[in-house]
């Protein structure tokens, strides 16, 4: 069975987790995607731990259905070989920070000359350009500047740490995907690639857009955002978590007034309606009352009684629980593989492949014999590694 982007063939430079994470779903969905690593060094994932054999469990789950170019970028002979193998791909992803292609003299603007329908996107901490582009940063630290920190926690509290990278992925690889796929479908309007800057500081604060757009909207006559005191990050009672007696939570989303009515009716006390929606003293009175009742009973009490009842309310599934979700295995998101089980990227367009990831340079001599590199030249660039 094909797949959609079948034929699609990806130079992928980047590292760690955002450009990797958005080449493995390009990979899932049929593309070809050949990782260009730094000879001996490799991507960085390679000797994180956990450790599964020699390898690193998380570059396992991030590089399926990838090839391995060991090719050294700080010499004449690697930035010329990758020169001439940009003129045979649609697609480069690189994840290093502003300027440094160009140092190398592999910018976009050599590679395009090289291959004028190349669709060359860099993802970076905040972009190509403002006075902090060059700037180092990880994920938490994007989140921060982008106001995402802030805006989970308690009223009057600490920021909530987030247990996942809301950049990394959120901002970085999956505006990646945007980006290119509308630069491919862009390329067949005009012939021509382009530049892609992924600032993941930027696509953090996408993650805001609702609440931040409408404070812009605003103006003079709203206030600034304020942790745990607006409506969907824990001012209202009707959307929050709630412990059980067992120390357990339950995520109660009962938004809409038909939801929370029936969950106040299905708990006896159909008079805390009102109170759902209040920000203020009536409202934190109300979320006291649904803590109170909430932990009288374990969580399995709650399950039970809540499943026959479409509410919005759902148990926070804990380590393992995710993987015996019932809808989640429906799904087919854990796939079998030969080194192990895989998560399914979410896009479903059909079975993926779960070639295992590649070995470091694994596949320099396919990759640069497909390129029409010759023997000597193989040879050549292999002795610089």
């Amino acid at each position: 069975m094909s797949l959609p982007l079948q034929g699609l063939k990806v130079l992928d430079l980047s590292r760690l987790l955002p450009g990797p994470y958005a080449t493995l779903v390009l990979a899932d969905l049929g593309a070809t995607v050949d990782k260009v690593e730094e000879p001996e060094v490799g991507d960085y994932t390679r000797n994180m731990p956990p450790m599964k054999g020699d390898t690193s469990a998380l570059f396992l789950a991030l590089n399926r259905n990838k090839r391995s170019l060991a090719l050294d970028l700080k010499t004449p002979g690697g930035v010329a070989a990758l020169k001439r193998l940009a003129r045979q791909y649609d697609v480069l992803v690189e994840s290093f920070r502003p300027g440094v292609m160009d140092k190398l003299g592999v910018g976009y603007e050599v590679l395009a000359k090289e291959n004028p329908r190349l669709v060359y996107c860099a993802i970076s901490g905040y972009g190509a350009t403002g006075p902090d582009r060059l700037r180092a940063g990880h994920d938490l630290n994007y989140i921060a500047r982008a106001g995402a920190l802030a805006y989970g926690g308690q009223r009057g509290g600490a920021p909530a740490m987030p247990g996942v990278q809301m950049a990394d992925i959120g901002g970085g690889s999956l505006f990646a995907l945007v980006g290119l796929l509308a630069a491919l479908h862009e390329r067949e309007r005009t012939g021509r690639g382009r530049f892609v800057d992924v600032s993941m500081t930027d696509g953090a604060v996408a993650f805001l857009h609702m609440h931040l757009g409408a404070r812009l909207m605003m103006g003079a006559e709203g206030g600034p955002l304020e942790r745990g005191a607006e409506a969907l990050n824990g001012g209202y009672p009707c959307y929050g978590l709630y412990q059980t007696q067992d120390g357990r939570w339950l995520a109660v989303g009962s938004l809409e007034p038909k939801f929370f009515g029936g969950l106040c009716a299905l708990l006896g006390r159909p008079e805390l309606m009102p109170g759902g929606y209040d920000l203020g003293e009536e409202g934190r009175k109300t979320r006291r009352e649904l803590e109170a009742i909430f932990a009288s009973k374990p969580l399995s009490h709650w399950v039970a009684l809540l499943k026959q009842h479409d509410l919005c309310v759902e148990p926070v599934n804990e380590g393992d629980e995710v993987l015996a979700d019932p809808q989640l295995v429906a799904r087919g998101l854990f796939v079998k593989g030969e080194e192990g089980v895989h998560l399914k990227t979410p896009l479903d367009f059909g079975p993926i492949s779960t070639r295992a990831p590649p070995a470091l340079g694994a596949d320099s001599e396919a990759v640069l014999a497909e390129a029409g590199f010759s023997a000597e030249e193989r040879q050549a660039l292999a002795k610089r590694r």
